[in-house]
């Protein structure tokens, strides 16, 4: 049997052939680009080792002699927008562990730069940037401690006594090689917790579309290939030969589309380079596959054709007379929408309790409330169908609407088969981007205006503080640090926000700012009318990259006199300057110059800059889902409308004769590829979005705010895009439907 389906597949006439071609060719496609998501994954995953060393305080220091530890502080600083990664180190022995990428430790007033820093450092003016970081570079980092290439990373040496004084330093005994199973670490990539499971959402996005595609494309002319094994089987094959037949047709093809896929990828492999997966460009070398990747494409696909083969004659193996008679498939019962429901229920009870107290909790109400979720949507989508079908039949008024209708009820699970991996990706980059517009929305980035973007404060306590610890408080500033800030050019007003000494009722220490300095510094809020102190709350949380309306504030007026403000501990400085890059970094460079290890400077309405690249990695992340989703949908279209006008080449033609005009069979192309298209992926928008709504609620206390119009207009031009692909198949309708197809078998 297998050599008669060697015969049949690759001897038996041209439109055997042609089938096996558009067969391989459509699992080329999807292997080349289930080898890109492998590649994208692997890259990913070596941009976060080579970035975990980043994270070394985040381990046990474990208990070693004194000769091999090293203090070590890190944090994260900026210039112009990007972001620049510090460590600050000091050895307390010769044996003192050596980050990758350097040759030996930094002493003091030394340190190393990345190259891409290096040429930041030689390119701007001193006083913006170079002037941060006392001493001389003594070299360059090397590419195995650097994420990407354009990494901006910078490693300073100090004495063990300077950098032991330091708040926040830590003693650690080995350099971390593999990421933290931390929830917010500092380095690059955003190692930890939060980054698997970013990793997990984009592979769940890119590799069950392209999965799926692979085992659609194994079912090309299923109707056409059913009609044949069923007239094998009513002259006498047994159902195991015919699944023999079936196998060898679809492992030819499989192997051949595996062997194309490969060199498919390897050829457009370079261009992958250029895609932003994490906003950071990925090494040479990074989009690299494993063997077991290899294995399970060379082995994996071709099983999955004989297993999509076997499971596409169901019908042939039960009763052929159901195909020669075009039995109709039982339709979809309303039971498959249960895992959606339950997906969505099981979010809606975690709202309803509270959040979780561990984060154990809240990542596996993520992990089986997605999966439901998913699930439920791939379940639910012939359901969805079959329903949008009815409707369209029911109220009919037109031969093509009627006809599209019948066929897509005839077997709706065919129809959502193409678009089902669109569904998946549309889900999971709404969701993404629900949460994340929400998070962006809540932290104020960009809408105070230019007073915002143009003050910069430097706190000295960090956002999590319910109090300012001793050893983070700064007692006072000179006024020689402050006239040199204003005597900054650029410079407007300075600000100077002192710490309470007292405690409000809810734990939280209040801070107090002059007036006089209040009022040429907008961005901040007022003072009430009369008032000489302002109380400002809790300056951290209420101002600073936490409220979009911080500039309308009028706050409460505090009764302290001047001299008893200027003694009470700083909380931060605010510099008001004209908005030019130039005076920003200046008056960063002079703020950190001055409170060295005190907080980096930010923008008013920024976030803080770990928070900040979190965020923007998910957004590029979310936009190669999309793009890449909707590449996917384009090709699952065209391998849907090929292979569907290549079944019913003889019914159109009969139409055609019988005076249908061309324009009718066009229509019913349109609508039996666009309705579940449509259906379904705002049925997968909806659930994307309520997901994110109810998890942010839930765990985030975030209240969601729907995604802003560059979503919708990417989503809309990829379902315009698809339809157009639906289009663009009209040319190939004439040619098949001539009058010499118009023939009997």
């Amino acid at each position: 049997m297998i050599r008669l389906g060697l015969r049949l597949t690759l001897a038996s006439g041209r439109e055997a052939a042609l089938r096996v071609l558009i067969t391989a060719a459509a699992v080329a496609l999807g292997v080349g680009l289930l080898l890109a998501c492998f590649a994208g994954v692997n890259g990913l995953h070596a941009q976060t080792d080579r970035g975990a060393w980043l994270d070394s305080a985040a381990q046990e220091s474990g208990s070693t002699s004194i000769a091999n530890q090293l203090w070590w502080v890190s944090g994260t600083d900026q210039f112009a927008g990007q972001e620049i990664d510090q460590v600050d180190l000091a050895a307390t022995g010769p044996s003192a562990p050596v980050p990758p990428g350097i040759a030996h430790l930094p002493g003091p007033d030394e340190y190393y730069a990345s190259p891409a820093l290096t040429t930041l450092l030689r390119s701007e003016p001193a006083d913006e940037l170079r002037d941060r970081y006392p001493g001389r570079q003594v070299g360059t980092i090397g590419a195995a401690a650097l994420p990407s290439p354009n990494s901006l990373i910078i490693i300073i040496g100090h004495t063990a006594h300077q950098l032991s004084q330091v708040p926040g330093a830590d003693k650690i005994a080995a350099i971390q090689r593999t990421p933290a199973d931390c929830y917010a670490c500092q380095n690059v990539t955003g190692s930890g917790l939060v980054l698997q499971f970013i990793l997990a959402a984009v592979a769940v996005a890119l590799l069950l579309p392209v999965l799926i595609l692979i085992a659609t494309a194994s079912r090309l002319s299923a109707a056409r290939r059913e009609e044949r094994f069923a007239a094998m089987r009513l002259v006498g094959a047994t159902p195991r030969q015919v699944s023999v037949v079936s196998a060898v047709e679809a492992v030819v093809a499989a192997v051949a589309g595996v062997v194309i896929g490969f060199g498919l990828f390897f050829v457009f492999r370079p261009l992958l380079y250029r895609v932003p997966f994490t906003g950071a460009p990925l090494a040479q070398g990074d989009l690299s596959l494993h063997w077991i990747n290899v294995l399970l494409v060379v082995i994996g696909v071709p099983l999955a054709a004989v297993v999509s083969a076997r499971l596409a004659l169901r019908r042939v193996q039960g009763s052929p007379l159901d195909v020669k008679r075009r039995a109709s498939a039982h339709p979809p019962r309303i039971v498959r929408i249960i895992p959606l429901l339950a997906g969505i229920a099981l979010l809606a009870y975690f709202d309803s309790a509270g959040k979780p107290g561990a984060i154990g909790g809240q990542l596996l109400e993520l992990l089986v409330g997605f999966v439901l979720l998913v699930v439920g949507l791939v379940l639910a989508g012939p359901w969805f169908t079959t329903t949008g079908s009815r409707l369209m039949t029911k109220r009919a008024n037109h031969p093509a609407t009627l006809i599209a209708g019948r066929r897509l009820l005839d077997n709706p699970k065919a129809a959502f088969r193409f678009i089902s991996g669109l569904v998946i990706a549309l889900f999971v980059a709404s969701a993404l981007i629900g949460a994340l517009s929400s998070i962006k929305a809540f932290a104020g980035s960009p809408g105070e205006g230019t007073a915002a973007n143009s003050t910069l404060a430097d706190p000295f306590c960090s956002f999590s503080t319910t109090d300012c610890p001793a050893a983070d408080q700064v007692s006072s500033v000179a006024p020689e640090v402050t006239a040199g800030l204003r005597s900054t050019p650029g410079v407007r007003a300075v600000t100077v926000v002192h710490q309470s000494s007292s405690q409000a009722g809810n734990g939280r220490s209040f801070g107090f700012v002059s007036c006089s300095q209040l009022a040429r510094t907008p961005a901040l809020g007022k003072c009430a009318p009369g008032a000489t102190v302002a109380s400002v709350g809790y300056f951290l949380s209420h101002v600073l990259g936490h409220s979009s309306h911080a500039s309308a504030t009028v706050w409460p007026s505090a009764h302290l006199s001047a001299a008893t403000l200027a003694s009470l501990p700083v909380d931060a400085i605010v510099v008001a300057t004209d908005g030019t890059t130039g005076s920003l970094e200046r008056v960063r460079t002079t703020l950190e110059r001055d409170f060295p290890f005190q907080g980096t400077p930010v923008a008013i309405d920024a976030l803080d800059p770990s928070t900040a690249r979190l965020l923007a990695m998910i957004q590029d992340m979310t936009d190669v889902i999309i793009v890449a989703s909707l590449i996917i949908a384009a090709c699952s279209l065209a391998v849907n409308i090929a292979a569907g006008l290549g079944e019913r080449k003889r019914p159109f033609s009969l139409l055609r004769l019988t005076g249908v005009p061309v324009g009718v069979l066009r229509r019913i192309i349109t609508l039996e590829s666009a309705l579940p298209l449509l259906i379904v992926a705002a049925v997968s928008i909806v659930v994307g979005l309520v997901a994110a709504a109810l998890y942010l609620h839930s765990q985030v206390g975030i209240a969601f705010r729907i995604p802003g119009i560059a979503y919708w207009a990417t989503v809309l031009g990829g379902l315009g895009a698809s339809l157009a692909i639906i289009a663009s198949t009209f040319p190939l309708l004439n040619r098949m439907t001539g009058p010499e197809v118009a023939r009997n078998d």
